[in-house]
C-alpha cells in the first residue's frame, strides 16, 4: 500500500531555542481580534477535525489528526481566514485615516461604508488560494481587488478569482515575479498591497493574514483531549507555518508539539533558511505539483518564528504527492474519505513516507507513542488537476 513513499528525503535539523517571537510577533491579542471577527461572519463553521485512525495504525503512531480545510466558507482552504480578513484591517485602517474617526470592523462588514471601499483598490500576487480569499472579501466589503498570478497557476484557479469579481492579471514569470509586479504598480497607482509575506518595512497585513489562521488552530485545540506530540505544517512563505507554531505554542506552552515543516524539494527556501540559520531564498528552477508552496522567498515575519519554534525540516518528492491526495480519496486504510488537493497532503506524504525510513523516524521522535496533527490546508481547489490525479497521473 505504500510502496510509493519509500523514498529518500532530505532532513534537516531546526535550531529551535527558547524566545518569545510566538508571543511577540504574533500576539495574543492579535489571534483574539481576529479570532472575534471572523467568527461573526455568516457563513462561519468549523471545519472538521479527521481521525486516520486506520492510518496510524498501519504507519506505527498512536493517532493522526487531520484538518480538512475544504470546506471554509465555501473556498476550498484555509486561505479564506487570512486574506479576506487582512483585507478588512486595510479598509479600517484606510477609512479611518481618510475620516479622521475610528472605523470598525463591524462597520465594514455591515456595509456602512461601502462608497468608500469602493475607491480603495486591493491587490495580491498569489499561487491560488490567498488569491481566492482576497477577492471574496473584497467582493463582501465593496473594494476593487486585482490579482496577479505566475505562469503556472491553473487557468481554472485564474477562473474561480474572477467570479468572485477580481481582476486577474498574468505574468509570465514565477510566484516571487508576481509579488514584485503587484508591489511596483501598487505604488504607482495607489492601491493597498494585502500579501501573505512579508518584507522590510511591510508587516501589517502580512500579520493580519498569519492571525486570521488562528481560528483553524483553535478549533483544533478546543478539540483534541490532549496535545499532539507533533504538528506537521507545509511550507510556502511559512505563514501558515508560523501561525500555526505560535498558536500551539500560545495554547499549550512547554506541551506545544514537535513542529516539523514539510517542503518540495523543488521550492524549499525554509529548508535552506534552516541550513543556514537565516531567512535564505530558493532560486526556483521547476515548478512543483504543489502549486501554493511554490514560495521562493521566505517571509521575514514568518521564520522569526520558526527560527525558533521548528525542530525539523523535511523536502519531499512531488512523486508521493499524488498518492497521498489518492490515499485520501479512496479510503485506503479504512479512515473516512477527505477530497483534498495537492499542497494539502504536504504533511501527510511526509510523515508515510518517514515511518518508512527508520533511522529518519528515530530521529523524528516518529513511534507508537506519537499524536500527530496535520493541517489539511486545502480541498479541491482545481477540479481537473484532482481529476488527473485520481486518474492515476503523479505530474499534473
Amino acid at each position: 500500500m505504500f510502496e510509493h513513499f519509500t523514498v529518500a528525503m532530505r532532513h534537516t535539523a531546526g535550531s529551535p531555542k527558547s524566545g518569545d517571537a510566538a508571543y511577540t510577533v504574533l500576539s495574543e491579542q492579535d489571534f483574539g481580534n481576529a479570532c472575534a471577527e471572523i467568527t461573526a461572519w455568516d457563513g462561519y463553521e468549523a471545519t472538521p477535525l479527521v481521525s486516520l485512525a486506520g492510518l496510524a495504525g498501519k504507519i506505527g503512531v498512536d493517532r493522526i489528526d487531520y484538518k480538512h480545510e475544504g470546506p471554509r466558507f465555501g473556498l476550498g482552504s484555509f486561505k479564506a481566514l487570512g486574506g479576506s480578513y487582512a483585507a478588512l484591517r486595510v479598509l479600517q485602517r484606510e477609512l479611518s485615516r481618510q475620516s479622521g474617526q475610528d472605523v470598525s470592523l463591524e462597520e465594514i462588514r455591515k456595509g456602512a461604508h461601502k462608497h468608500a471601499c469602493a475607491g480603495i483598490t486591493l491587490v495580491s500576487a498569489t499561487d491560488g488560494n490567498h488569491g481566492r480569499s482576497l477577492a471574496w472579501g473584497c467582493q463582501r466589503f465593496g473594494a476593487p481587488c486585482r490579482i496577479y498570478i505566475h505562469a503556472e497557476v491553473s487557468e481554472g484557479r485564474a477562473v474561480a478569482m474572477r467570479e468572485l469579481g477580481a481582476e486577474v492579471i498574468r505574468i509570465t514569470g514565477d510566484y516571487d515575479e508576481s509579488v514584485l509586479l503587484a508591489k511596483k504598480e501598487a505604488e504607482e497607482n495607489g492601491w493597498f498591497v494585502v500579501s501573505d509575506t512579508s518584507w522590510e518595512g511591510y508587516t501589517e497585513p502580512p500579520r493580519d493574514v498569519m492571525a486570521g489562521y488562528c481560528v483553524m488552530t483553535r478549533e483544533v485545540c478546543e478539540t483534541l483531549e490532549q496535545a499532539p506530540t507533533h504538528v506537521f505544517l507545509q511550507g510556502g512563505v511559512g505563514g501558515l507555518a508560523a501561525s500555526v507554531a505560535a498558536a500551539l505554542r500560545q495554547y499549550y506552552g512547554a506541551e506545544s508539539p514537535r513542529v516539523v515543516i514539510v517542503e518540495p524539494e523543488l521550492a524549499a527556501c525554509l529548508f535552506d533558511s534552516a541550513r543556514n540559520g537565516k531567512a535564505t531564498n530558493f532560486a526556483i528552477q521547476e515548478e512543483t505539483i504543489m502549486a501554493g508552496l511554490s514560495c521562493g522567498e521566505p517571509s521575514g515575519m514568518a521564520w522569526e518564528i520558526l527560527a525558533e519554534e521548528a525542530s525539523d525540516f523535511l523536502t519531499i518528492p512531488d512523486s508521493i504527492v499524488a498518492p497521498a491526495v489518492r490515499l485520501l480519496a479512496n479510503a485506503e486504510t479504512g479512515d473516512p474519505v477527505v477530497e483534498a488537493g495537492e499542497s494539502a497532503v504536504a504533511g501527510l506524504a511526509a510523515l508515510i513516507a518517514a515511518c518508512q525510513a527508520p533511522d529518519l523516524a528515530e530521529q523524528l521522535g516518529l513511534g507508537p507513542k506519537a499524536r500527530v496533527l496535520l493541517i489539511g490546508s486545502e480541498g479541491v481547489t482545481d477540479p481537473a488537476i484532482y481529476a488527473a490525479i485520481m486518474a492515476g497521473q503523479n505530474n499534473v
